[in-house]
């Protein structure tokens, strides 16, 4: 614990609020499971770490006809030449959703999930600013990874968020932002952790749908 603080710059921190934040009464119990092993540090470096996203990932798209000369941000609009993309923030796609296109002003084609209700607004404004738009292949999102949002639902108890954050350590799943609400007893949290594709994220949600107290989970 003490390795850790130092490396974060965090060792002015009060180690009993840390250890509020994390869902234990006191410091001690903290330590206690951190002693036993029981409990990530990698968790704790997630609430030590300020809630900053990454910059936004532009991408630079260029034309092709087969996947092989997907470019190496992985997306493939068809039929533009050269164009400057990013991956929208309100529905957050990863390989391999369906996508779509969209040419905002200014400011390139900004991608968004094919279901995204906010394309759809824009989609029937401006439909023929919409455009078709498809991931790379497998060569080309190797390593990559993906900011996604997963909304939790539960009943509020102590220790749930140090729960939910270990189920995220454990698939290798960083957490980058928790926004958490209590009202009369429930609990609403909503994380944003990256994964290399959406199909794990599945796997990452059903497993915190089985912790105690949550009644779902589910990306947003």
């Amino acid at each position: 614990m003490e390795k850790l603080l130092q490396r974060e710059g965090k060792t002015a921190i009060k180690l009993d609020d840390l250890a509020a934040q994390l869902g234990f009464n006191t410091a001690d119990d903290l330590f206690e499971v951190v002693g036993k092993d029981e409990f990530s540090l990698r968790a704790i470096e997630t609430v030590l770490r300020p809630p900053e996203l990454p910059p936004d990932e532009y991408l630079l798209l260029k034309k092709s006809r087969t996947p092989q000369h997907a470019s190496k941000g992985g997306v493939l609009v068809v039929g533009v030449d050269s164009l400057m993309t990013q991956l929208a923030k309100c529905c957050r796609p990863a390989p391999p959703d369906a996508i779509c296109g969209f040419v905002t002003r200014g400011k390139g084609v900004s991608v968004h999930r094919a279901d995204c209700s906010n394309l759809g607004n824009m989609a029937r404004r401006s439909g023929d600013r919409v455009i078709e738009v498809q991931w790379g292949g497998a060569s080309a999102v190797a390593g990559s990874v993906y900011p996604v949002d997963v909304a939790v639902e539960g009943v509020d108890r102590p220790g749930m968020l140090r729960d939910i954050l270990e189920v995220f350590a454990k698939e290798k799943s960083m957490c980058w932002r928790c926004r958490r609400r209590r009202l009369r007893g429930r609990a609403s949290m909503t994380f944003t952790v990256e994964v290399s594709d959406s199909g794990r994220l599945h796997k990452v949600m059903a497993q915190v749908g089985e912790l105690g107290g949550v009644r779902s989970a589910r990306r947003r």
